[in-house]
């Protein structure tokens, strides 16, 4: 074998990724030294972009095609070297593919309940998890801002940024909502919508895009999705009026299911059961109405003392005033005092008493 050949062989002439990865986002291709040989060719395949970083600057970026690596083909490299009137020696330079294709079923999820008020809970507590879907938009961006000078590049080392953005926005979306939780999910895609068009700004400084983001679920604290549970069961059934009956019903059910409670909880069961048919069909008008309740307790009646030239006679009834004042023993200006009652006063000032005057008229004024 001549020298030339030799040497020239020792220069790579052909340039590309084959990435059988699906989280590889960035790739460094490895060559000893960093030499590329005048006229190689780059093979950018579709779903990729090649940049070239020449002594730490970012130089040219090639799109998906076939190159040869020239002169016309690498202006900004041309330009940063000074080759004038073209170049036929190798050249350092590192080169790095940007996969550019989606990077799908990504997941995201609160680490930490969000705190909302729900117009029918009120303060509550929330957790959702999704999928989203990211892709590089812009590879030298892309490669400025985030990567530098990684090797290989994957997506978990930028999904935990984006999942902290995206659980931020979407907690600020749904808390002012006003949204109630039970209505959520009929709403989880405009949800995720709003959620995706505003993190695209901060992606876009990243070089970055959100193609899809997805709420898959909306759920409250286990102790209100087992109260609902319980509202639900009852509803079914029909109304049992009183929600502690029904708790009542389904501890001593329990009981009477419990292998180890022998005789006694068969029999607390079967007395349970019967107990709650019985209340089932007069709840579902199948029976005797219940019972009115008792009335209550007649007021107590007050009784009165009447004071006459200092000294005092009673206690009297209302009725036995009512009598006394058709008699006219009792007059408007008679003082009267029941229990409760603040100080003496004229049976007119009486609401309860005046009213026995109404049948009579007052006397005449004087000098009529």
């Amino acid at each position: 074998m001549p020298i030339m050949d030799f040497l020239r062989g020792q220069f790579i002439d052909v340039i590309e990724w084959t990435d059988d990865t699906r989280d590889t986002m960035v790739y460094r291709f490895e060559r000893y030294g960093n030499e590329i040989k005048y006229g190689a060719k780059l093979t950018v395949r579709e779903g990729q972009t090649a940049v070239f970083v020449h002594e730490g600057q970012l130089a040219d970026v090639f799109t998906p095609g076939l190159y040869m690596l020239e002169t016309n083909n690498m202006p900004i490299m041309t330009n940063l070297q000074h080759w004038d009137h073209g170049f036929a020696s190798p050249f350092k330079s590192e080169i790095y593919f940007v996969s550019t294709a989606r990077f799908t079923d990504l997941k995201w999820g609160t680490k930490n309940p969000i705190m909302l008020r729900d117009p029918e809970f009120g303060p509550t507590r929330i957790r959702a998890f999704g999928t989203y879907t990211v892709r590089v938009a812009d590879a030298a961006r892309f490669m400025t801002e985030i990567v530098g000078t990684d090797g290989e590049f994957t997506t978990d080392e930028i999904t935990s940024q984006i999942r902290n953005i995206i659980v931020q926005q979407f907690s600020q979306v749904v808390a002012g909502s006003g949204i109630p939780v039970l209505d959520m999910a009929a709403n989880t895609g405009d949800f995720g919508k709003i959620v995706a068009d505003r993190i695209s700004a901060t992606l876009t400084d990243y070089g970055l895009t959100l193609p899809e983001l997805y709420i898959e679920n909306i759920s409250l604290p286990p102790a209100v999705e087992e109260a609902l549970d319980k509202r639900t069961s009852m509803g079914v059934v029909g109304d049992l009026n009183k929600y502690t009956q029904f708790q009542t019903a389904e501890a001593m059910r329990a009981a009477a299911e419990n292998p180890g409670g022998g005789g006694m909880g068969e029999g607390l069961g079967m007395g349970m059961g019967m107990a709650m048919a019985q209340g089932l069909t007069q709840a579902m008008g199948g029976g005797r109405a219940a019972a009115p309740a008792a009335p209550p307790p007649p007021p107590v009646e007050h009784v009165w003392h009447i004071a006459e030239n200092g000294q005092t006679r009673g206690p009297f009834s209302r009725a036995d005033l009512g009598r006394m004042a058709s008699a006219g023993e009792l007059t408007r200006q008679t003082h009267v005092w029941t229990q409760g009652q603040d100080g003496w006063k004229r049976a007119e000032e009486v609401t309860e008493l005046a009213q026995l005057f109404t049948v009579m008229p007052p006397p005449p004024p004087p000098g009529v």
